[in-house]
């Protein structure tokens, strides 16, 4: 039987954070690890329980969601995070895929779409709400443009960030190594003229490209 995926919710109202684990308690092969009302505690049960998947709210009192985002990037934490937040602002959404969010969701989601959303990270699958996308239009054109001029190999590495695989998992999926991935990933961002492999790799699922 396989191991449930561990969810930790992370929000500072306590009716979210129980209608959560009361819609999650009720789902096959999820297991609620544990709730944090403020960043600092979220990081505190990161690291006691080290769930596979942390539903994150952005606006905590305290250290916010972008600082746990951050703060967990730099422990190099396993967890995938989705976060799921009332902060409709495109920036809240492309500073959360900056820090390292594995997706953004909000709020209003149905509720089954959540639990979708849930099992897609945790498959390594990047998630943003159609909403949130508007954030991210701008480099629309200019990344499909920028597609035409990828070399086989380019391409290659574009659709292994689009499932969201690291260096590593890349070099070994391409046999390649992890140095002539770094800079593959160099020339398709600098070609796709986006900032970072997220973008790339959203910017390649949501709009489609032809990879």
């Amino acid at each position: 039987m396989a191991r449930p995926i561990t969810v930790l919710i992370v929000d500072d109202h306590p009716v979210v954070r129980q209608g959560l684990r009361a819609l999650l308690a009720v789902q096959d092969g999820i297991e609620v690890a544990g709730e944090a009302g403020d960043g600092d505690a979220a990081l505190a049960l990161a690291g006691e329980h080290a769930p596979d998947v942390i539903l994150l709210d952005l606006k905590l009192p305290g250290r916010d969601g972008i600082a746990v985002l951050g703060e967990l990037t730099a422990r190099a934490s396993a967890a995938r995070v989705l976060v799921l937040t009332s902060a409709t602002e495109p920036a809240y959404a492309s500073a959360a895929l900056r820090a390292g969010a594995a997706g953004v969701l909000y709020k209003d989601v149905d509720p089954d779409a959540l639990v979708r959303a849930i099992r897609s990270v945790h498959d390594g699958h990047l998630l943003l709400a159609p909403e949130a996308a508007g954030s991210l239009m701008h480099s629309a054109g200019r990344a499909a443009g920028g597609v035409d001029a990828l070399t086989r190999r380019e391409r290659e590495v574009l659709a292994e960030l689009a499932k969201g695989r690291s260096n590593r998992e890349i070099a070994r999926a391409l046999r390649i190594s992890e140095k002539t991935v770094k800079a593959h990933v160099s020339s398709v961002l600098a070609k796709l003229g986006v900032p970072d492999r997220t973008q790339a790799a959203l910017l390649a699922v949501r709009h489609e490209l032809p990879i």
